[in-house]
Protein backbone atom coordinates (compact mmCIF):
# COMPACT_ATOMS: atom_id res chain seq x y z
CA UNK A 1 0.00 0.00 0.00
CA UNK A 2 1.64 3.36 -1.20
CA UNK A 3 1.99 6.23 1.89
CA UNK A 4 -0.41 8.32 2.63
CA UNK A 5 2.20 11.16 2.81
CA UNK A 6 5.95 12.04 4.27
CA UNK A 7 6.79 12.13 7.42
CA UNK A 8 9.30 15.12 7.92
CA UNK A 9 11.11 15.23 11.15
CA UNK A 10 13.50 17.28 12.58
CA UNK A 11 14.26 19.76 15.95
CA UNK A 12 16.57 22.34 16.98
CA UNK A 13 18.20 23.18 20.24
CA UNK A 14 20.08 25.59 21.99
CA UNK A 15 22.69 24.79 25.27
CA UNK A 16 22.13 26.44 28.40
CA UNK A 17 24.01 29.45 28.60
CA UNK A 18 28.08 28.46 29.52
CA UNK A 19 27.27 25.11 28.89
CA UNK A 20 28.68 23.11 25.93
CA UNK A 21 26.81 20.30 26.45
CA UNK A 22 22.97 19.76 25.85
CA UNK A 23 20.84 18.14 28.85
CA UNK A 24 18.08 17.84 26.18
CA UNK A 25 18.30 14.60 23.58
CA UNK A 26 16.05 13.82 20.89
CA UNK A 27 16.56 10.50 19.44
CA UNK A 28 14.48 9.11 16.39
CA UNK A 29 14.36 5.66 14.63
CA UNK A 30 12.64 3.61 11.73
CA UNK A 31 11.39 0.75 12.35
CA UNK A 32 10.89 0.00 8.41
CA UNK A 33 9.26 -3.73 8.10
CA UNK A 34 6.38 -2.26 9.93
CA UNK A 35 6.29 1.28 8.23
CA UNK A 36 6.40 2.89 12.00
CA UNK A 37 8.55 5.81 13.14
CA UNK A 38 9.61 6.47 16.89
CA UNK A 39 10.64 9.97 17.98
CA UNK A 40 11.37 10.71 21.63
CA UNK A 41 12.43 14.37 23.48
CA UNK A 42 14.06 13.66 26.84
CA UNK A 43 15.19 16.75 29.44
CA UNK A 44 17.50 15.40 31.57
CA UNK A 45 17.19 17.60 35.49
CA UNK A 46 19.52 20.78 35.38
CA UNK A 47 21.66 21.43 32.23
CA UNK A 48 25.68 19.95 31.53
CA UNK A 49 27.29 16.63 30.92
CA UNK A 50 24.86 14.55 34.01
CA UNK A 51 21.82 16.36 32.67
CA UNK A 52 22.78 14.96 29.13
CA UNK A 53 23.77 10.96 30.40
CA UNK A 54 20.27 10.68 32.09
CA UNK A 55 18.46 11.89 29.36
CA UNK A 56 19.97 9.93 26.98
CA UNK A 57 19.76 7.10 29.07
CA UNK A 58 15.92 7.78 29.09
CA UNK A 59 15.69 8.35 25.69
CA UNK A 60 17.52 5.61 24.40
CA UNK A 61 15.61 3.33 26.54
CA UNK A 62 12.08 4.99 25.40
CA UNK A 63 13.30 4.53 21.85
CA UNK A 64 13.81 0.79 22.24
CA UNK A 65 10.87 -0.31 24.16
CA UNK A 66 8.48 1.58 21.95
CA UNK A 67 9.96 -0.30 18.59
CA UNK A 68 8.87 -3.30 20.96
CA UNK A 69 5.13 -2.20 21.10
CA UNK A 70 6.17 -2.28 25.08
CA UNK A 71 2.64 -1.06 26.98
CA UNK A 72 3.12 3.11 27.94
CA UNK A 73 3.06 1.85 31.55
CA UNK A 74 5.56 -0.74 31.65
CA UNK A 75 7.96 1.52 29.18
CA UNK A 76 7.35 4.31 32.00
CA UNK A 77 7.84 2.01 34.83
CA UNK A 78 11.34 0.45 33.56
CA UNK A 79 12.77 3.82 32.66
CA UNK A 80 11.50 5.72 36.29
CA UNK A 81 12.95 2.23 37.96
CA UNK A 82 16.63 2.87 35.92
CA UNK A 83 16.54 6.24 36.64
CA UNK A 84 18.27 8.02 40.07
CA UNK A 85 15.38 10.04 41.97
CA UNK A 86 15.93 13.29 42.95
CA UNK A 87 15.49 13.52 47.21
CA UNK A 88 14.09 16.32 47.72
CA UNK A 89 11.20 16.72 44.50
CA UNK A 90 10.44 12.68 44.28
CA UNK A 91 10.95 13.21 40.59
CA UNK A 92 12.70 10.94 38.06
CA UNK A 93 15.96 13.06 36.76
CA UNK A 94 14.58 13.17 32.97
CA UNK A 95 11.70 13.88 31.33
CA UNK A 96 10.13 12.55 28.31
CA UNK A 97 7.69 13.15 25.71
CA UNK A 98 7.29 9.53 22.98
CA UNK A 99 5.97 10.19 19.73
CA UNK A 100 5.28 6.71 17.40
CA UNK A 101 3.90 7.30 14.48
CA UNK A 102 2.81 5.22 11.14
CA UNK A 103 2.33 6.10 7.22
CA UNK A 104 -1.01 4.87 7.82
CA UNK A 105 -1.68 8.21 9.99
CA UNK A 106 -1.77 6.36 13.82
CA UNK A 107 -0.17 8.41 16.34
CA UNK A 108 0.35 8.32 19.56
CA UNK A 109 1.59 10.27 22.31
CA UNK A 110 2.97 9.67 25.50
CA UNK A 111 4.35 12.25 27.59
CA UNK A 112 6.03 12.68 31.18
CA UNK A 113 6.75 15.68 32.68
CA UNK A 114 7.75 17.54 29.47
CA UNK A 115 5.02 20.18 28.10
CA UNK A 116 1.92 19.40 26.09
CA UNK A 117 2.76 18.51 22.61
CA UNK A 118 0.72 21.17 20.20
CA UNK A 119 -1.35 20.01 16.66
CA UNK A 120 -1.64 22.14 14.11
CA UNK A 121 -4.22 21.53 11.53
CA UNK A 122 -6.14 23.20 8.67
CA UNK A 123 -4.40 27.02 10.11
CA UNK A 124 -5.62 26.34 13.58
CA UNK A 125 -4.19 24.56 17.12
CA UNK A 126 -6.51 21.37 17.91
CA UNK A 127 -6.74 20.67 21.62
CA UNK A 128 -5.68 16.78 21.71
CA UNK A 129 -7.93 14.96 24.14
CA UNK A 130 -5.36 13.01 26.48
CA UNK A 131 -6.07 10.35 28.96
CA UNK A 132 -4.34 10.06 32.46
CA UNK A 133 -2.15 6.75 32.42
CA UNK A 134 -1.45 6.36 36.41
CA UNK A 135 1.60 4.24 37.56
CA UNK A 136 0.87 1.41 40.32
CA UNK A 137 4.46 0.25 41.40
CA UNK A 138 5.60 0.82 44.80
CA UNK A 139 8.35 3.46 44.17
CA UNK A 140 6.17 5.94 41.16
CA UNK A 141 2.96 4.49 42.52
CA UNK A 142 0.66 7.66 41.55
CA UNK A 143 2.86 9.24 38.96
CA UNK A 144 1.20 10.42 36.24
CA UNK A 145 1.60 10.28 32.49
CA UNK A 146 -0.34 11.66 29.33
CA UNK A 147 -1.20 9.95 26.50
CA UNK A 148 -3.20 9.81 23.00
CA UNK A 149 -4.06 8.34 20.02
CA UNK A 150 -5.57 10.51 16.91
CA UNK A 151 -5.33 9.75 13.20
CA UNK A 152 -2.82 12.04 11.36
CA UNK A 153 -3.88 14.23 8.28
CA UNK A 154 -1.82 15.47 5.37
CA UNK A 155 -0.45 19.15 6.63
CA UNK A 156 -0.55 18.38 9.94
CA UNK A 157 2.27 19.80 12.04
CA UNK A 158 3.07 17.90 15.61
CA UNK A 159 5.03 20.81 17.62
CA UNK A 160 6.96 19.51 21.00
CA UNK A 161 9.44 20.80 23.20
CA UNK A 162 11.44 20.98 26.62
CA UNK A 163 10.83 23.83 29.84
CA UNK A 164 13.52 25.72 27.86
CA UNK A 165 10.52 26.65 25.52
CA UNK A 166 7.80 26.81 27.73
CA UNK A 167 9.63 28.48 30.46
CA UNK A 168 11.44 30.75 28.42
CA UNK A 169 10.91 34.25 29.38
CA UNK A 170 10.28 33.41 33.41
CA UNK A 171 10.33 36.04 35.81
CA UNK A 172 10.32 38.69 32.63
CA UNK A 173 7.81 41.78 32.62
CA UNK A 174 5.95 40.36 29.49
CA UNK A 175 6.15 37.02 30.59
CA UNK A 176 6.72 36.64 34.16
CA UNK A 177 5.09 32.96 34.51
CA UNK A 178 7.28 31.96 31.34
CA UNK A 179 5.94 31.94 27.50
CA UNK A 180 4.10 29.23 27.84
CA UNK A 181 2.94 26.57 25.15
CA UNK A 182 -0.24 28.26 24.35
CA UNK A 183 1.84 31.48 23.02
CA UNK A 184 4.27 28.69 21.64
CA UNK A 185 1.30 27.28 19.49
CA UNK A 186 0.09 30.80 18.38
CA UNK A 187 3.50 31.84 17.55
CA UNK A 188 4.04 28.77 15.92
CA UNK A 189 0.65 28.45 14.05
CA UNK A 190 1.34 32.46 13.20
CA UNK A 191 4.58 31.11 11.20
CA UNK A 192 2.64 28.75 9.12
CA UNK A 193 -0.28 30.72 8.21
CA UNK A 194 2.53 32.96 6.89
CA UNK A 195 4.58 30.43 5.09
CA UNK A 196 2.69 27.55 4.41
CA UNK A 197 5.39 25.05 3.30
CA UNK A 198 7.32 25.90 6.09
CA UNK A 199 9.53 22.75 7.02
CA UNK A 200 9.91 21.31 9.88
CA UNK A 201 13.97 22.13 10.29
CA UNK A 202 12.36 25.73 10.19
CA UNK A 203 9.48 26.15 12.01
CA UNK A 204 12.07 24.16 15.09
CA UNK A 205 14.54 26.89 14.50
CA UNK A 206 12.07 29.43 15.12
CA UNK A 207 10.27 28.92 17.58
CA UNK A 208 13.87 28.23 19.75
CA UNK A 209 15.26 31.57 18.85
CA UNK A 210 12.09 33.10 19.77
CA UNK A 211 11.89 31.29 23.38
CA UNK A 212 16.28 32.11 23.05
CA UNK A 213 15.06 35.71 22.84
CA UNK A 214 12.39 35.70 25.50
CA UNK A 215 15.26 34.47 27.86
CA UNK A 216 17.16 37.84 27.25
CA UNK A 217 19.84 35.93 24.62
CA UNK A 218 21.34 33.72 27.61
CA UNK A 219 19.43 30.57 27.28
CA UNK A 220 18.22 30.31 31.39
CA UNK A 221 18.13 26.17 30.24
CA UNK A 222 18.32 23.89 27.52
CA UNK A 223 16.01 24.65 24.39
CA UNK A 224 14.60 22.67 22.21
CA UNK A 225 11.55 21.98 19.87
CA UNK A 226 10.71 19.38 17.80
CA UNK A 227 8.26 19.36 14.82
CA UNK A 228 6.25 16.43 12.67
CA UNK A 229 5.11 17.63 9.42
CA UNK A 230 2.91 15.41 7.30
CA UNK A 231 2.88 16.55 3.45
CA UNK A 232 3.56 15.71 -0.11
CA UNK A 233 6.86 14.21 -0.41
CA UNK A 234 9.89 16.41 -2.28
CA UNK A 235 11.62 13.40 -4.58
CA UNK A 236 15.53 14.23 -5.48
CA UNK A 237 17.19 12.18 -8.32
CA UNK A 238 21.04 12.08 -8.02
CA UNK A 239 22.77 10.32 -10.90
CA UNK A 240 26.42 9.24 -11.33
CA UNK A 241 28.87 7.16 -12.98
CA UNK A 242 28.35 6.12 -16.84
CA UNK A 243 26.29 2.71 -17.35
CA UNK A 244 28.23 -0.69 -17.30
CA UNK A 245 27.27 -1.06 -21.20
CA UNK A 246 27.64 1.58 -23.61
CA UNK A 247 24.12 0.64 -25.21
CA UNK A 248 22.35 1.99 -21.94
CA UNK A 249 23.62 5.13 -21.93
CA UNK A 250 20.25 6.30 -24.21
CA UNK A 251 18.16 4.54 -21.69
CA UNK A 252 19.83 6.03 -18.71
CA UNK A 253 19.48 9.42 -20.11
CA UNK A 254 15.97 9.21 -20.47
CA UNK A 255 15.35 7.99 -16.72
CA UNK A 256 17.01 11.52 -15.73
CA UNK A 257 14.71 13.37 -18.28
CA UNK A 258 11.65 11.88 -17.26
CA UNK A 259 12.22 12.52 -13.49
CA UNK A 260 10.20 15.04 -12.13
CA UNK A 261 11.48 16.38 -8.25
CA UNK A 262 15.33 17.62 -8.36
CA UNK A 263 17.84 16.64 -10.56
CA UNK A 264 21.99 16.20 -9.67
CA UNK A 265 24.41 15.02 -11.91
CA UNK A 266 28.28 13.45 -10.53
CA UNK A 267 30.84 12.98 -12.84
CA UNK A 268 32.27 14.79 -15.86
CA UNK A 269 31.46 11.68 -17.67
CA UNK A 270 27.98 11.08 -16.77
CA UNK A 271 27.38 15.01 -17.94
CA UNK A 272 29.01 14.05 -20.99
CA UNK A 273 26.86 11.04 -22.39
CA UNK A 274 23.14 13.26 -20.66
CA UNK A 275 24.63 16.22 -22.72
CA UNK A 276 25.32 13.97 -25.80
CA UNK A 277 21.98 12.13 -26.12
CA UNK A 278 19.67 14.72 -24.69
CA UNK A 279 21.20 17.35 -26.73
CA UNK A 280 22.05 19.69 -23.21
CA UNK A 281 24.03 22.96 -23.25
CA UNK A 282 27.15 22.09 -21.06
CA UNK A 283 29.26 25.03 -19.25
CA UNK A 284 32.52 24.76 -17.11
CA UNK A 285 32.51 26.38 -13.48
CA UNK A 286 35.07 28.92 -12.41
CA UNK A 287 33.48 29.31 -8.75
CA UNK A 288 36.29 27.45 -6.49
CA UNK A 289 34.59 27.51 -3.47
CA UNK A 290 35.97 24.53 -1.88
CA UNK A 291 39.58 23.68 -2.24
CA UNK A 292 39.54 20.04 -1.97
CA UNK A 293 36.82 19.98 -4.87
CA UNK A 294 36.43 21.28 -8.70
CA UNK A 295 33.43 23.91 -8.79
CA UNK A 296 30.26 23.17 -9.57
CA UNK A 297 29.31 23.21 -13.22
CA UNK A 298 26.91 23.86 -15.49
CA UNK A 299 24.14 21.27 -17.23
CA UNK A 300 20.93 22.64 -18.94
CA UNK A 301 17.85 21.33 -17.23
CA UNK A 302 19.99 19.63 -13.89
CA UNK A 303 19.59 21.59 -10.97
CA UNK A 304 23.19 20.88 -9.47
CA UNK A 305 26.24 18.94 -12.37
CA UNK A 306 29.28 18.23 -9.85
CA UNK A 307 32.46 15.86 -10.31
CA UNK A 308 32.00 11.94 -9.53
CA UNK A 309 33.49 10.13 -6.55
CA UNK A 310 35.42 12.77 -4.58
CA UNK A 311 32.57 15.04 -4.15
CA UNK A 312 30.51 11.84 -3.58
CA UNK A 313 33.08 10.48 -0.46
CA UNK A 314 33.05 14.55 0.82
CA UNK A 315 28.68 14.27 0.27
CA UNK A 316 29.10 10.86 3.19
CA UNK A 317 32.11 12.83 5.17
CA UNK A 318 29.53 16.09 5.68
CA UNK A 319 26.87 13.49 6.08
CA UNK A 320 28.38 11.16 8.82
CA UNK A 321 29.03 14.10 11.40
CA UNK A 322 26.63 16.70 10.63
CA UNK A 323 24.29 18.27 12.93
CA UNK A 324 21.44 20.55 13.13
CA UNK A 325 23.60 23.98 14.21
CA UNK A 326 26.27 23.11 11.28
CA UNK A 327 25.93 25.84 9.16
CA UNK A 328 26.92 24.26 4.98
CA UNK A 329 29.32 26.11 2.65
CA UNK A 330 29.12 27.14 -1.23
CA UNK A 331 31.16 24.36 -2.28
CA UNK A 332 29.54 21.14 -4.54
CA UNK A 333 29.33 18.60 -2.07
CA UNK A 334 27.64 21.29 0.89
CA UNK A 335 25.08 22.30 -2.06
CA UNK A 336 24.37 18.47 -2.55
CA UNK A 337 23.72 18.10 1.14
CA UNK A 338 21.63 21.22 1.16
CA UNK A 339 19.25 19.38 -2.17
CA UNK A 340 19.18 16.18 0.12
CA UNK A 341 18.48 18.32 3.35
CA UNK A 342 15.47 19.47 1.74
CA UNK A 343 14.07 16.09 0.21
CA UNK A 344 12.13 13.28 1.56
CA UNK A 345 12.79 10.31 -1.26
CA UNK A 346 15.98 10.58 -3.02
CA UNK A 347 16.51 7.97 -5.72
CA UNK A 348 20.07 7.37 -6.81
CA UNK A 349 20.93 5.86 -10.85
CA UNK A 350 24.13 4.22 -10.48
CA UNK A 351 26.11 3.63 -13.40
CA UNK A 352 27.95 0.68 -12.70
CA UNK A 353 31.13 1.27 -15.92
CA UNK A 354 34.48 1.23 -13.91
CA UNK A 355 36.61 4.62 -14.67
CA UNK A 356 40.11 3.90 -15.48
CA UNK A 357 41.40 7.47 -14.33
CA UNK A 358 39.99 5.86 -10.66
CA UNK A 359 42.83 3.02 -11.12
CA UNK A 360 45.70 4.75 -10.81
CA UNK A 361 48.07 3.44 -7.87
CA UNK A 362 49.93 6.86 -7.65
CA UNK A 363 46.64 8.93 -7.20
CA UNK A 364 47.04 10.17 -3.21
CA UNK A 365 43.33 9.68 -2.20
CA UNK A 366 41.88 6.48 -1.25
CA UNK A 367 39.05 5.98 -3.98
CA UNK A 368 36.15 3.78 -3.55
CA UNK A 369 34.05 2.24 -6.18
CA UNK A 370 31.27 4.50 -6.51
CA UNK A 371 28.75 1.76 -5.65
CA UNK A 372 29.90 1.45 -2.67
CA UNK A 373 30.46 5.02 -1.03
CA UNK A 374 26.21 5.54 -2.58
CA UNK A 375 25.32 2.31 -0.45
CA UNK A 376 26.92 4.27 2.87
CA UNK A 377 25.08 7.29 1.73
CA UNK A 378 22.16 5.53 1.50
CA UNK A 379 22.71 3.93 5.04
CA UNK A 380 23.47 7.17 6.86
CA UNK A 381 20.54 8.93 4.82
CA UNK A 382 17.91 6.37 5.64
CA UNK A 383 18.87 5.69 9.65
CA UNK A 384 20.11 9.49 11.09
CA UNK A 385 17.62 11.24 8.54
CA UNK A 386 15.01 9.21 7.72
CA UNK A 387 14.79 9.96 4.29
CA UNK A 388 13.57 7.02 1.92
CA UNK A 389 16.08 6.06 -0.62
CA UNK A 390 15.37 4.35 -3.82
CA UNK A 391 19.02 2.65 -5.00
CA UNK A 392 19.11 1.63 -8.68
CA UNK A 393 22.05 0.18 -11.01
CA UNK A 394 22.67 0.04 -14.92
Amino acid sequence: MADKYFIEVDYHQRNHEGERICGDVFLSGKVREEGRIVIVLSDGMGHGVKASVLATLTATMALNFTKEHREPSKTAEIIMNTLPECSERKMSYATFTIIDIDYEGNITILEYDNPESILIRDRQVIDLKRKNVVLESERNCGKKLKLCNFKGEKGDRIVFATDGIAQSGLGTPRFPFGWGMDNAGRFALDLVKNTPQISARQLASRLVNAAFRNDGFAAKDDITSGVIYLREPRELLIATGPPFEKVKDREFANLVKEFEGKKIVMGATTGDILARELELKVQDGQDFADPDLPPLSFLEGIDLFTEGILTLRKVEKILTTYKNNVDLGRGPADEIVKLILDSDEIRFIVGTRINIAHQDPNMQIDLEIRRTVVKRISFILEEKFLKKVKLGFI
